[in-house]
């Protein structure tokens, strides 16, 4: 029965991982491409789960297999802005405010359902006990 905590854990990890990256997403929609920058641009970053934890060797439950940039960018036409190339074009990361607000009711919702996964779990555990008591 304590497997299912285990599961639910790191569901509720995973999918905190997942907001943290929508909310970097969010926060970088109107943020411009260096092109003189040595570091490399912000993209959007796409969390990818997989099954099992690769640590334990478990394979229940779920864990992040990676957080990947996409590397798509849109161009703006400002040619009033100092960091527009010689056309007049500054790069943003692609992201859509509507997909990203979309992915993350999901991952609320998907939070909030391993929260009750763990509370009926404490539920049957608390009911088997008095049982047996």
């Amino acid at each position: 029965m304590f497997t299912s905590f285990d599961i639910s854990t790191s569901a509720l990890v995973a999918n905190r991982t997942r907001l943290d990256a929508i909310s970097a997403n969010i926060a970088n929609i109107d943020v411009p491409v260096d092109p003189k920058s040595k570091n490399p641009p912000f993209s959007e970053q796409v969390v990818y789960f997989a099954q099992g934890d690769p640590v334990s060797g478990n394979s229940n439950g779920v864990h992040v297999a990676a957080i990947q940039p996409r590397n798509d960018f849109r161009r703006a036409f400002e040619p009033w802005n100092p960091l527009a190339d010689r056309d007049g074009y500054v790069r943003y990361a692609n992201i859509d405010p509507v997909v990203q607000q979309a992915n993350a009711m999901l991952a609320t919702r998907n939070y909030d359902a391993n929260l009750a996964a763990i509370e009926a779990t404490k539920t049957m555990i608390s009911s088997s006990l008095s049982i047996i008591s």
